[in-house]
Formats: C-alpha cells, sequence, structure tokens
C-alpha cells in the first residue's frame, strides 16, 4: 500500500528542490516513489501540475514509433509516423496515472500565491535514512496532509516545524558522544 504526503512550501523553488533531493534518493535505493508533482499557484487564481513524466510527450514518442511501424507495413512511413504520433499524444494527453490531478488542483488552490506544495506517492522507504537526508528542508514546509497514522503523521509534522528530521517516524537517535573524565588535577601550584 502506497502513502501520499503532501508537502507545502511558501516559494516555488523549494518545491523542485525537493522533488530534485527524492528523485536522487530514489536512483539510490533509498525511497521508492509511484509519483511525485510539484503544484505552483503562481497567481490567486491560476494552479499549475508540474508532473514528473510528460505523458503527452511519452505517447507522442510511443505512438510514433508504432505509427512508423505500420507505416512501413503499409509502404507509407512517414503518414503513420504522424497519424501514431498524435494519437499517442492525444492518448498521453488524457492518461492519468498515480495522484489524481483534480485531487491536486483542488487542495492547490489551499496554497497561498507564489507558494508550492509536493505531492509525493511513496510505496515504500528507508524512513531514518530518508528523513536525515531532508534536513535541508527543515523549517521551510509543512505538512498539508497525509494518509499515515495520526501518531506519524505528528512526528512528520513535528520534524518539519523544527524538531530533529533523523529522529521522527521511529528512527532511532544518536547517542550524545561521550565525554571522557579528566582527573582532578592535585598538584596545584602554590599561591603566593
Amino acid at each position: 500500500m502506497s502513502d501520499l504526503l503532501v508537502i507545502a512550501f511558501d516559494d516555488e523553488t523549494t518545491g523542485f528542490d525537493l522533488r530534485s533531493e527524492l528523485v536522487k534518493m530514489q536512483k539510490e535505493y533509498l525511497i521508492q516513489l509511484e509519483d511525485a508533482v510539484v503544484v505552483t499557484r503562481p497567481t490567486a487564481d491560476n494552479v499549475q501540475l508540474h508532473q514528473a513524466v510528460n505523458l503527452t510527450a511519452a505517447g507522442a514518442l510511443g505512438g510514433g514509433f508504432w505509427g512508423t511501424l505500420v507505416g512501413l507495413i503499409l509502404l507509407n512511413p512517414l503518414i503513420g509516423a504522424a497519424v501514431g504520433a498524435a494519437s499517442g499524444a492525444i492518448a498521453g494527453k488524457f492518461t492519468d496515472i498515480g495522484i489524481n490531478d483534480d485531487f491536486m488542483r483542488d487542495l492547490g488552490k489551499s496554497i497561498p500565491p507564489g507558494g508550492s506544495a509536493v505531492f509525493i506517492l511513496v510505496r515504500k522507504m528507508t524512513a531514518d535514512k530518508v528523513l536525515a537526508r531532508l534536513e535541508a528542508f527543515n523549517k521551510r514546509g509543512r505538512v498539508m496532509q497525509t494518509s499515515l497514522s495520526e501518531e506519524t503523521e505528528e512526528k512528520l509534522r513535528e520534524a518539519f516545524a523544527g524538531g530533529k528530521l533523523g529522529s521522527a517516524l521511529g528512527a532511532p537517535e544518536a547517542d550524545p558522544p561521550a565525554v571522557p573524565k579528566v582527573p582532578a588535577d592535585t598538584t596545584a601550584a602554590p599561591e603566593s
């Protein structure tokens, strides 16, 4: 089962930075994402979705390939490629995978103008390592919504409010370094 996390920021840049960091962690096998979308609100009337994968372009590319292949069979590859690319782009435009676009637009209306939110659909993650890597986002983001348990969600909220991210979600806290005891100096110099 996947978990949904929505983290909001007061600026647009931080939302894109968070998504970039999540993609890096996915390449390092620390997190497995199903979807990560940055929603921005440049003006009060405008909510924009920035998908990680452009489905229209992917559909056009795949459709162009299959159209060319069919066109070769019918001895007209250019027309086949054009028709395939157009139909693939249309199919990609209407395909919605991951987080529902209407849900993101509705929740995006609660972001202040000039702000952003990152919608993250997490399949699984190594929580302590992921949260430790997110230290840079401490105090800059706020949790808008999650599908986590109430206890875990509260720990995540505390972490973004300024708590220790590495210790959130049940990650073990590091013990403070041991300070060696220095024996008292018994050979004090006489006072003059």
